[in-house]
């Protein structure tokens, strides 16, 4: 076994991690004690951490480690381990507020940055790898929308008092070097000439190039990127795009939310809806002889607007059914007539749907012409086709964020995106 840091801290690997899993106990009861036979497979895809799927005859997990550095660069772009203590208790609060969309916390352990939670068993896979499959998900919108109206509501200012919003956005602050790291690569570097960036070239130079000279759309990032450091507004998964969701055709399971922290709720609902729009561009890059994908195609915009309409009833819901509660942001005695109540709800979420619009859209943007793309479009082998499909999806991701105050209706986007996307 590696020797542990001065911090407690060693990477493991398949070998070292059956030695951890002997000697702690919360595990080996996990597999109901029996040890022999166990299967371990380090099954990672993501840009930052090792994930392992421990299988024994009695049961089975997943061991998350964070390392000191992005793995997909390397030691040259160090980051904390601690991101696997933020990951932790966003997994177990939004956990406690949606256990039906959240895998189970079976054992954290901080100096090795090492969390084991509930295996989300075969038939899950990535959502982003079904949407690139041309699977339909009937009840993801219902599913998703649910997720985020509890996550959100129940950590916003509409519930909470003021000092325990307080406390919790204290105990988040500490999760600044992942916030650090948002910034840069979905606020910064798309917008200027950075060592990371990358995009299908030549094809998209001139697209890139616009980027950078475009006034209007860096005054308008500006403006979110202000709101994503400034605005404490609920307990946001930081990360939630369609690789960062499980699903079968019955279940929705939201998984990785190392980046959480207290910032704007539309960060979050804006990650969801602006992958869901990559992967609509995406489909005339997967469409052939057999399957053009246009059924497909209208899933998926069917499934943003319900995803926005469910999420807008559900949460409002949920704030007519706690407006007498313990929250602080609109008190009783000073919101005390029906109309103005409504008139705070209407304003509260036209405001929530722009912001939605305009993170949801950088999201696009960045996946684009950053550092980190998206597998429904790398997966497109004609670069060509490829670069077209991107270049659609560049032009409606500047459009929205442009203009996302003059939308009302999701419908009104939808419109956008179909206008866009027409050959």
């Amino acid at each position: 076994m590696a020797a542990a840091g001065a911090d407690g801290f060693r990477a493991l690997d398949e070998v070292s991690l059956v030695e951890y899993i002997k000697a702690t106990p919360s595990l080996r009861a996990q597999l109901g004690e029996q040890l022999e036979g166990l299967a371990i497979k380090e099954v990672g895809d993501g840009n930052l951490n090792f994930v392992y799927i421990v299988a024994g005859p009695a049961g089975s997990f997943v061991i998350k480690q964070a390392i000191p550095y992005v793995r997909c660069i390397g030691t040259s772009w160090p980051l904390t381990k601690e991101r696997a203590y933020f990951e932790s208790l966003a997994l177990k609060e939004h956990g406690s507020l949606c256990p039906n969309h959240v895998p189970q916390v079976y054992h954290f352990d901080r100096p090795m940055s090492l969390i084991a939670m509930r295996y989300l068993e075969p038939p899950h896979i990535i959502l982003r790898k079904g949407l690139i499959a041309g699977i339909e998900y009937p009840l993801l919108a219902q599913h998703m929308s649910d997720y985020l109206a509890r996550t959100l509501f129940f950590t916003s200012l509409l519930y909470h008092a003021t000092l325990e919003h307080r406390h919790a956005v204290a105990e988040f602050c500490g999760n600044a070097e992942l916030c650090r790291l948002t910034e840069q690569v979905v606020f910064s570097d798309p917008y200027m000439v950075s060592q990371y960036n990358r995009w299908t070239s030549p094809h998209l130079d001139h697209d890139v190039e616009a980027v950078r000279h475009d006034d209007i759309l860096k005054i308008e990032v500006a403006e979110l990127k202000s709101m994503f450091c400034e605005r404490a507004q609920a307990l946001i998964h930081g990360d939630l795009h369609t690789g960062s969701v499980m699903v079968t055709i019955d279940s929705t399971q939201v998984i990785d939310p190392e980046f959480a922290f207290y910032g704007p709720m539309g960060f979050d609902i804006g990650a969801f809806l602006g992958n869901l729009i990559l992967a609509f561009f995406s489909q005339d890059g997967h469409a052939d002889k057999d399957n053009d994908r246009t059924v497909y195609k209208q899933w998926i915009l069917r499934t943003i607007e319900e995803t926005w309409n469910l999420f807008h009833h559900n949460f409002v819901s949920l704030w007519n059914e706690n407006f007498d509660g313990h929250g602080e942001a609109y008190l009783v005695d000073i919101y005390n007539k029906t109309e103005l109540q409504l008139l705070v709800q209407k304003k509260y979420m036209t405001d929530l749907f722009h912001d939605a619009l305009g993170f949801g859209a950088a999201k696009m943007i960045r996946r684009i012409v950053g550092v980190a793309h998206v597998e429904d479009f790398e997966s497109i082998s004609d670069e060509t086709k490829r670069a077209l499909c991107e270049r659609r999806a560049l032009d409606c991701a500047k459009t929205i964020l442009k203009e996302r105050r003059k939308f009302e209706t999701i419908s009104q986007v939808i419109s956008v995106i179909q206008e866009i996307s027409a050959p």
